[in-house]
């Protein structure tokens, strides 16, 4: 109990950081490249390292997912901002545009909570439950300020072609769809 209470205050921190960097901050983070010859490496690859629970507690290979153009979104039921874009993903996902793309959620928060939030509000994409860990994940691809929502465009070579910290801009997000191959 005593764990879960200290969980509760750290998200309602990062959430409070998150919100008020994206209402404070005009500029947008500078993409992340990174470059795979050999192979993928970096955050991605630790991404497709996991085996994460989904949204029914089902462990999955995040692995499944090398070799396609992922859109990573990293969330919390708690985060407003996340919960109102969560429609227009889905949206996407089902689009014609999003059979280029494969949109995966990151929750971050308990299993319990997530399951809960999903039981509510459906979604065309799989929901991964990563926890705190999802935080540091996030970190690794260049979320210093630990700030949601955080998506990450990744192309099917492996690369991280854009990152998105605040509530995401569709139409710049769509633009940035039509250069992934």
């Amino acid at each position: 109990m005593k764990k879960n209470l200290i969980y509760a205050v750290a998200a309602i921190l990062f959430a409070g950081a998150g919100a008020w960097y994206g209402i404070h901050t005009k500029q947008t983070p500078a993409p992340i490249t990174t470059t795979a010859p050999a192979g993928v490496s970096g955050p991605v690859a630790a991404m497709l390292k996991e085996t994460l629970p989904n949204e029914k507690g089902e462990k999955e290979a995040l692995s499944k997912w090398q070799g396609k153009a992922l859109l990573v979104n990293f969330w919390a039921p708690w985060c407003n901002p996340c919960v109102e874009e969560m429609p227009e993903l889905s949206e996407l996902q089902k689009s014609e545009l999003g059979k280029k793309i494969q949109i995966i959620g990151i929750g971050i928060d308990s299993p319990s909570n997530i399951a809960e939030f999903t039981q509510k509000v459906k979604v065309a994409y799989p929901i991964y439950v990563a926890g705190m860990s999802g935080t540091e994940l996030a970190r690794q691809f260049g979320n210093t300020q630990g700030g949601l929502p955080f998506t990450v465009l990744i192309g099917a070579d492996g690369t991280v072609k854009k990152t998105y910290l605040a509530r995401l801009k569709f139409d710049d997000l769509k633009a940035d769809l039509a250069t992934i191959n």
